[in-house]
């Protein structure tokens, strides 16, 4: 087998101006493969990072998102004073919230894009502990203030602290901004939520979310029994993760697919380009096969060893399509959330898990444009190859 080895390592040197186009068609699979799946996990991990454990979502029962939710000022008093929400020196640890959308100018463009605007109450950075304000300070409420996102403030022009900014007919003065750690609410910009709703001439006391810290992660299922047994609490409770983790599986599973309907264009030229490579190895080796045939190697090492030729090629352009796509890794994109209508920003999560399925993707690659030249190969007849020697 050693001696088959060789040769395969010879007739790849002997045959490399083939040898590389086949190797460049796979590993520009697999960079797309794996740039496509490392941005669907981008998207994901900023929506579901803006979710804790410890936090229960409360919206109207049958809202399938923030957007179309709406819960009374009587629902927030009894959600307030439920034992399984925890406490802090002020009170309960519950933002009762709201969501619009306001139209910004671009940075780079100059053009107005969705921007999402969270109106949120005085707790609002007790209950979102991931959220924390690196410059200026939090709103007061009843004041026309902004605290903004890290990623709002670096897409959208006149949003920097001490910046005013004009919207919903009325005048916003900048006096913080956050930094979310890469979750969705990097990309928002927050303003108390009374002024947003008259703002957008919403009825007061009405919030289209509630968010509550609980004593315990584990009480989550108490505070559901106890509002499914209140006929005033008509209202789905979710955990924080569980509604971000749903909230990003319609667009990742969009980029998904859109990303593995272009790898598999690719990949079946990818595999046709590996055919003709093997092909014409078998048909300029065919004498080779045969003296290797009369030396007393079976049938079956000759597949093995063209199918090993092949997967070397294909595992070298998998590699080098794999390594091609980590410096994306923590690159910033946007696109815009159906669920909201404004923008996202999130980075590129190129993760080992990745690189390996577009290794992986390599390979079969490589079975599908080796394995039947292999065969035909090993099905070559030995007298009429050794003929004309």
């Amino acid at each position: 087998m050693g001696l088959l080895l060789l040769y395969n390592v010879e007739s790849v040197r002997a045959r490399w101006r083939t040898t590389l186009v086949a190797i460049l068609g796979i590993a520009g699979t697999v960079g797309v493969f794996v740039a496509m799946l490392s941005l669907a996990r981008g998207f994901e991990v900023a929506l579901v990072s803006s979710g804790s454990p410890d936090n229960a979502m409360i919206r109207r029962a049958g809202a399938t998102s923030e957007i179309d939710s709406l819960v009374t000022l009587e629902q927030l008093r009894v959600i307030e004073d439920a034992p399984e929400v925890a406490r802090g020196p002020d009170g309960p640890l519950v933002s009762a919230e709201v969501v619009a959308v306001a139209a910004l100018p671009l940075k780079k463009t100059g053009t107005d894009a969705n921007v999402q605007l969270r109106g949120v109450s005085a707790r609002a950075l007790r209950v979102h502990e991931g959220v924390r304000v690196e410059a200026g300070r939090f709103l007061r409420p009843g004041l026309y203030e902004l605290v903004v996102g890290r990623n709002a403030r670096e897409s959208y022009s006149n949003l920097e602290v001490g910046q005013t900014v004009r919207f919903g007919g009325s005048t916003w003065q900048v006096v913080g901004a956050f930094d979310a750690g890469g979750s969705s609410f990097d990309s928002e910009v927050w303003a108390d939520a009374d002024l947003v709703n008259q703002t957008y001439q919403r009825p007061a006391g009405i919030h289209q979310s509630v968010n509550a810290r609980l004593v315990a992660p584990g009480a989550l299922d108490a505070l559901k029994a106890r509002f499914q047994a209140d006929p005033r609490m008509r209202v789905q409770v979710e955990r924080e993760t569980e509604y971000y983790a749903k909230a990003s599986q319609m667009m990742s599973t969009m980029i998904r697919v859109l990303g593995g309907m272009v790898a598999v264009v690719m990949g079946i030229g990818a595999v046709f380009a590996a055919l003709n490579t093997m092909y014409s190895a078998v048909a300029e080796r065919a004498r080779e096969v045969a003296t290797l045939r009369a030396m007393g190697f079976p049938g079956s090492t000759i597949v093995l060893s063209f199918s090993f030729e092949a997967l070397v090629v294909a595992g070298v352009g998998g590699i080098l399509g794999a390594l091609a796509v980590v410096p994306l890794n923590g690159l910033a994109t946007s696109t815009l959330n159906f669920q909201t209508f404004s923008h996202l920003a999130f980075a590129f999560q190129v993760t080992p898990a990745l690189l390996g399925m577009g290794v992986a993707f390599a390979l079969f690659m490589g079975l599908c444009g080796g394995v039947p030249p292999a065969l035909r190969a090993a099905r070559m007849p030995v007298t009429a190859a050794l003929r004309d020697l």
